[in-house]
């Protein structure tokens, strides 16, 4: 039994540091490397995969979670989860021939750098074939994997596990519902009609400075991560001490930056945070979902940068960073322009009150593709006819519509529905930490965010995996996933805000 035990703490030990130099590798994809070296970064992306799914699902690390998860009754609790959760990964894993895994990391390698070409040139003609080829893989997949119901589970699973179609379906037709009907009573209001965009342009030297001063107050520790730029903001880690996140200054002015930056932030100190001890290296030292990742952006972006204290704190700091850009700025109006409801094409810049109608559109439209009641060529036209039918706009091209996210050049299917979900999972977290600490406005009114992430890492960071998502919610809020919470919580906001 210690022969097992001390061999599959070693492979996962060796799979965690192949893991980081992935991650370095794909970091250095989207922020550094020169355009024309995509195709040698897919091959050693794809070689780096093929040894880590050989690791995986080798008959050695099979043979020996077998023999420990037949006297579990024996382990410590410890290695008994840590057996329990890294046979069934394994056990997953198995099902895929190493030829599909490096075929899927090169497909999509290259995909990347043609998504950003066809982005650039706003024609989604270059990008269609490469995401033909994405979704067959994903359907090769199922068929690898097939876990119980709805096709779409079973890509679903790599990213919210026990998350079903069945739960998403009827969620989001609620929380679809809902939304459209708090956006309709928001934009006939007259304080909507009369709303202009607030003409804030800071240049990139203030945007950045902006930003540092934000990372200040939010306690990231640059010994162990650092800020970069790319396409599309994103965060990754590479070691447990070394965890890298990015933003953009180019895109919508001061806004578009600065929000992103506390989103990425969010998802880094949860990265920094997370359970590491005797779980270091092991399957348990990894968030549980990527809903609760996204809880954690979701949380320091929309309930705490665009909440009135942080702006009763933060207002004099940016009129000294930018005075002439700044001057009729104060904390009411920063508060009113960072809370608009304008209804927009791009995701990433939309609005907390319509941000998961972008969403729910991606995943409806990934279960067509799935189903085969669309093709990829009909994406583009699919995509605006919903945009349409959800916020009432129509995007012009395919820059502001399809080609806008990286995510299916990556291959991530079933991804784009834990955003709703980590949204609504961050306004019940919100909401019990305010229960909790009667004095949580004044802390944030005087930039001190010290109490917010203590009790994040003592009530979300401490556990990693060694709970589900749904359970952590459960027992640090009373209950799991719950839409009623959230549009609760939009409504308690922009009602005032537009006098509805």
């Amino acid at each position: 039994m210690k022969e097992s035990l001390n061999y599959i703490y070693k492979e996962q030990k060796e799979v965690s540091i192949y893991g980081g130099i992935a991650a370095l590798l794909g970091w250095d994809q989207m922020t550094y490397m020169p355009s024309k070296g995509s195709e040698e970064r897919a091959e050693q992306l794809s070689l780096v995969s093929r040894l880590v799914h050989e690791r995986v699902t080798s008959e050695t690390l099979y043979n020996h979670l077998k023999k420990l998860n037949d006297v579990a009754n024996s382990l410590t609790k410890k290695d008994s989860l840590v057996v329990t959760k890294l046979l069934r990964d394994v056990e997953k894993a198995r099902k895929l021939p190493a030829e599909f895994v490096e075929k899927m990391t090169r497909t999509t390698s290259i995909a990347y750098g043609i998504w950003q070409e066809a982005r650039e040139k706003n024609d989604f003609t270059l990008f269609q074939p490469h995401l033909e080829q994405i979704v067959e893989l994903e359907k090769q997949y199922y068929d690898y994997i097939k876990l119980p119901g709805h096709p779409y589970n079973t890509l679903l699973d790599d990213y919210e596990e026990g998350m079903t179609v069945e739960v998403l379906q009827k969620e989001f037709s609620i929380l679809r519902k809902q939304l459209v009907e708090l956006l309709q009573t928001i934009t006939t209001t007259e304080l909507y009609q009369r709303q202009r965009p607030v003409p804030l342009t800071l240049n990139s030297i203030q945007q950045k400075e902006s930003c540092s001063i934000l990372l200040k107050h939010m306690n990231i520790p640059f010994d162990r991560a650092r800020l970069d730029i790319s396409t599309h903001p994103f965060t990754t880690s590479m070691g447990d001490d070394d965890v890298r996140f990015t933003t953009n200054y180019e895109r919508g002015g001061f806004f578009s930056s600065f929000f992103s930056t506390a989103h990425e932030a969010g998802h880094a100190l949860y990265e920094l945070g997370i359970l590491k001890g005797e779980y270091k290296d092991t399957i348990i030292s990894n968030a549980p979902s990527l809903g609760i990742h996204e809880s954690q952006s979701r949380f320091w972006e929309n309930m705490i940068a665009r909440s009135k204290p942080f702006w009763s704190f933060f207002s004099p700091l940016f009129q000294k960073i930018a005075p002439d850009e700044c001057k009729t700025m104060n904390t009411e109006t920063w508060y009113q322009a960072v809370n608009q409801v304008r209804p927009s094409f791009i995701r990433t810049e939309a609005d907390e009150l319509t941000y998961c109608l972008h969403v729910i559109l991606r995943f409806e439209l990934e279960l067509d593709l799935l189903e085969d009641k669309i093709t990829v060529a009909e994406l583009p036209a699919r995509w605006n006819q919903k945009v349409t039918e959800f916020l009432g706009i129509t995007p012009k091209n395919d820059r502001e519509g399809v080609l806008q996210d990286m995510h299916w050049s990556g291959g991530d299917f079933g991804y784009f529905p834990t955003y709703a979900i980590g949204t609504m999972y961050a306004s019940q977290l919100f909401r019990q930490f305010k229960k909790e600490h009667q004095t949580a406005n004044d802390e944030i009114s005087q930039g001190d965010f010290s109490n917010i992430l203590q009790w994040l890492s003592d009530h979300v960071y401490q556990y990693g995996s060694l709970m589900t998502a749904d359970e952590i919610i459960k027992q640090t809020c009373g209950e799991g996933l719950n839409s009623k919470i959230f549009i609760g919580y939009l409504k308690e906001k922009y009602y005032p805000l537009y006098e509805v």
